[in-house]
């Protein structure tokens, strides 16, 4: 069934898009059943099944709860998608991909002052009667239609909720927060030091090295491109030939064939010629030192977003 575009919303803490929906396998089922069963999921991923989710094009990105997205086609259980808020080439309007309907819900209008974005790794959501709802994740962003001393209360996918302020930032939309400086977007990247890698990730569950740029910038105030090719074809060039130059926050951005081929990988300058990234599956997130390291050779551009 085809049904005209419309904004929907996530709701389960994280959803994954997948690129089609045979994509998913029966081992995935935790990780597309609502509840989302995150952890579970990726514990029992093994190496070569959670490497498939990349080498066999499986996963495309993710959904973090309230995120919106446009709906463009209903076939049984999965609903075609637009991620809105992450800017691709490969559509103009954001970027696509498949999700399992049940981890969507249709949007309804809402009545809000603003927004408020979780700032901590992850904070738990309370009901209206003060208990547990749900725990939601690092940078996911919530309509606030009101707020007291201590909470905002926001409108979820589950109805009224309660989000604690001291684990939330607030902005009158999520193109208005103040911009911050590149250096706060490393010190937010350390949280994540050894988290494990995931192929399309966008959340403290695990990220891959573009949704690690893509969030911690975001938190910062940067809506920048999701994918590494497209992050490293806008904000500001920076020589590549003179380091002394590179400031700590920058992106660096390296290809195969010594810098000559497509962008593979992207991470944060950390100063002191060292690198803050989100690895490869198998590895974990990490500060490495480049000289001497495979990458060494592969830099093909560095670009600036923050200042």
């Amino acid at each position: 069934m085809t049904i005209v575009a419309n904004e929907w919303i996530c709701s389960v803490k994280v959803a994954t898009v997948w690129t089609e929906p045979a994509s998913a396998r029966e081992l995935d089922a935790p990780g597309t059943a609502n509840p989302v069963l995150l952890v579970e999921w990726l514990e029992a991923l093994p190496y070569k099944e959670r490497l498939a989710l990349c080498n066999e094009n499986r996963v495309q990105t993710q959904l973090l709860y309230g995120e919106p997205v446009l709906v463009e086609e209903i076939i049984g259980d999965w609903a075609k998608i637009v991620a809105i808020w992450q800017p691709s080439k490969k559509e103009s309007r954001g970027y696509p991909g498949w999700v399992p309907i049940t981890q969507l819900q249709k949007s309804e209008q809402v009545n809000s002052i603003g927004v408020a974005r979780v700032s901590s790794v992850r904070s738990q959501l309370w009901d209206m009667k003060k208990k547990p709802l749900l725990i939601v994740p690092f940078n996911a962003t919530l309509p606030v239609v009101s707020e007291d001393d201590t909470h905002f209360k926001v409108q979820t996918p589950h109805g009224e909720a309660l989000l604690l302020k001291q684990h939330a930032e607030f902005a009158k939309s999520i193109w208005q927060y103040p911009k911050c400086p590149a250096e706060y977007a490393v010190t937010l990247g350390e949280l994540y030091l050894d988290l494990p890698y995931l192929w399309g990730g966008m959340s403290p569950y695990g990220f891959d090295c573009s949704g690690f740029s893509y969030n911690m910038l975001k938190a910062c105030g940067y809506l920048i491109p999701r994918d590494a090719s497209d992050q490293a074809r806008n904000g500001q060039e920076v020589s590549i030939d003179d380091p002394s130059a590179w400031k700590k926050g920058d992106l660096i951005f390296f290809a195969n064939d010594e810098g000559t081929g497509p962008v593979r990988h992207v991470g944060f300058y950390y100063g002191n010629g060292q690198l803050l990234h989100s690895h490869s599956t198998g590895k974990t997130v990490e500060i490495l030192v480049i000289e001497g390291s495979n990458l060494e050779k592969e830099i093909c551009a560095v670009r600036r977003y923050a200042v």
